[in-house]
């Protein structure tokens, strides 16, 4: 918004990258528009839907998720009361196990990424790089330093579950399927197409 009003004025405001130009005195109407057009929040409810969308890929996440825990806590409780192994390769079994159900479901139906698999699991791949190192030393410190408390292997496991699924979405919305979310095309499209 701006007092300028002469058309050289708005020109400059574009040149020096604004994305719109209101003058004085401000029509509510034209402020209006200029939200609408510059947020995507336009009649047809853009903004809402998005939200919609982001929201139900949260949810959708956190399924996944979830059944992913499933299979890595089975997977741990296994070999842990079978095997009789110490924490850390149970751990490290499961996590993988889960990693791999996980990454092939979030893609395809939470992300809906037509990315390359190759380079999205090499990212993935660089996020547990990190993850699981620190995950497995400070999960077999606590399992060690508490092992008089009954089930410390499964609460350590539940609260490091629960720290990879926060920060697996979040690497994985901003940095694995960023720019690259709804762009597989599905069976059904291409036989439109």
């Amino acid at each position: 918004m701006t007092a300028n009003a002469f058309e050289e004025d708005k020109q400059r405001a574009f040149d020096a990258g604004m994305n719109d130009h209101i003058s004085k005195p401000i029509s509510v109407n034209a402020l209006l528009a200029a939200l609408r057009k510059n947020l995507k929040f336009r009649k047809d409810n853009t903004m809402r839907k998005d939200k919609r969308t982001e929201l139900w890929r949260v949810v959708k996440f956190v399924l996944f998720s979830a059944s992913a825990g499933v299979i890595q806590i089975g997977l741990f409780t296994a070999l842990n009361e079978l095997c009789r192994w110490s924490y850390w390769p149970c751990y490290l079994i499961a996590l993988v196990a889960s990693v791999v159900w996980n990454f092939t479901f979030n893609r395809k139906f939470t992300f809906k990424s037509a990315a390359n698999v190759p380079v999205a699991m090499l990212k993935v791949f660089a996020f547990y790089l990190v993850f699981t190192p620190i995950s497995t030393l400070l999960g077999n410190y606590f399992t060690a330093k508490f092992a008089d408390v009954s089930a410390i292997n499964y609460i350590v496991l539940g609260l490091t579950m629960a720290t990879n699924m926060i920060t697996e979405f979040l690497y994985d919305k901003f940095v694995v399927f960023r720019g690259q979310e709804n762009t597989a095309v599905s069976k059904k499209d291409k036989k439109k197409a």
